[in-house]
């Protein structure tokens, strides 16, 4: 009988142990749901698809790490606004380069050539950070933002060959 008793009492220590724990903060979200938005013009007849092309140029003009060649514009013209301004945001992915913020090569050759997007103002656009990134005001319902791409030798000098990559966006608008 002792022994049955002591054996309850075993579970029901069991059965009513627990651990006990607390809250050590909180995370909150916020956001909006936005009903301004624009029509982006592409080159393609998908209008969210731009495709840019760089001129040829010389391995030589990129012999040392930082040196840029074949700088070409661009723009992402929007149309049918009802915000503001808008930014465009480049979006992190397996094309950027975490440690430059360019967008890397996809092609087995073109070996240390990256390509480096710019502002307006020509200054460069880390795309791991979206550093350099600038608005445009909306007027009239449209904004054209102003873009600039360019080769860089990364690491080393740059070898020749084919050089493509890609870059995602999304547009804020206020």
């Amino acid at each position: 009988m002792k022994k049955v008793l002591i054996a309850l009492a075993a579970s029901a220590a069991v059965a009513t142990s627990f651990n006990a724990s607390a809250a050590d903060g909180t995370i909150n979200f916020t956001g909006e749901v936005s009903s301004q938005t624009c029509a982006i013009e592409g080159n393609t007849t998908d209008a969210t698809t731009k495709t840019v092309t760089l001129p040829r140029v010389a391995a030589s003009s990129l012999a040392t790490v930082g040196q840029t060649a074949g700088r070409t514009g661009f723009t992402l013209a929007l149309t049918g606004c009802t915000g503001s301004s808008a930014l465009v945001r480049f979006e992190q992915g397996p094309t950027v380069d975490a440690a430059t913020g360019n967008l890397i090569n996809q092609t087995t050759s073109g070996s240390n050539a990256q390509i480096q997007l710019l502002n307006a103002s020509f200054a460069p656009i880390n795309l791991q950070t979206n550093d350099g990134s600038l608005s445009s005001a909306i007027t009239t319902k449209a904004a054209t933002l102003q873009f600039y791409a360019q080769y860089i030798a990364a690491n080393a000098a740059a070898t020749a060959g084919q050089v493509t990559s890609n870059v995602q966006f999304s547009m804020d608008y206020n």
